[in-house]
């Protein structure tokens, strides 16, 4: 069943001689449960594509539907609530907030959409990502790894229908890396969550079940590894 369907979609920077087409012209759906690494060299415009798959972007022109439900026909206050219920974004970076503990990082997000948190899920979340007796840890206790599980589990607690990873792995070392990986692919399966990951590593591109390569804001290839 298609959870995701992108239409000519199109985002141009800049105007006249100086515009620059960050993309141009992409097309392609995703079904429900499914895992899709997206790959290319450096400003290809894969970024541009995950923010705008997220909510965070807008398109110059084309149209992004999820749900059947053009996301882009939203006004602001649907397209922020939208953000909060149907995506889950990990960045490289983490960004986690420093001065909130780990479960406070983990549910902010359900804290902002005025929701009461899910006691049982926080606990199950806490366990799968190996963050049990870190509760009240602050981010600069915590390693690189754990900081980027505890990302992991922000994205994942208001049990989005696609979660989006932009570099999920780039500040890690190649043990802490597969790490991260085995555990998106288990969010993946137990929650029966879609997974698009943008990434350089060929090592995880080839764990997913389809690989979309992009060049110069194009779609180059696209490939279905295993079904």
């Amino acid at each position: 069943m298609e959870i995701l369907r992108v239409e000519n979609l199109r985002k141009t920077y800049g105007t006249g001689e100086n515009s620059v087409n960050a993309l141009d012209g992409v097309s392609f759906s995703v079904n429900k449960g499914e895992f899709v690494a997206i790959i290319g060299p450096s400003g290809s415009g894969k970024s541009t594509l995950l923010h705008i798959l997220g909510g965070v972007d807008k398109p110059t022109d084309g149209k992004v539907f999820m749900d059947g439900k053009d996301v882009y026909a939203q006004d602001d206050e649907q397209l922020a609530i939208f953000r909060r219920r149907q995506v889950g974004l990990i960045y490289q970076f983490y960004n986690l907030i420093p001065v909130l503990n780990v479960v406070e990082n983990i549910t902010l997000p359900v804290l902002m959409d005025g929701q009461k948190v899910n006691k049982e899920r926080l606990g199950e979340l806490l366990a799968i990502l190996k963050l049990v007796g870190r509760e009240e840890h602050l981010p600069n206790q915590l390693s690189g790894g754990q900081q980027q599980r505890v990302s992991i589990g922000r994205a994942l607690m208001n049990a989005p229908a696609v979660v989006l990873a932009d570099e999920p792995t780039g500040n890690l070392d190649s043990k802490n890396s597969q790490e991260i990986v085995e555990l998106l692919k288990l969010s993946n399966k137990k929650y029966d969550q879609t997974l698009i990951v943008i990434t350089h590593d060929e090592n995880i591109a080839l764990q997913a079940d389809r690989i979309i390569a992009i060049e110069d804001g194009k779609i180059v290839r696209d490939e279905v590894i295993r079904k």
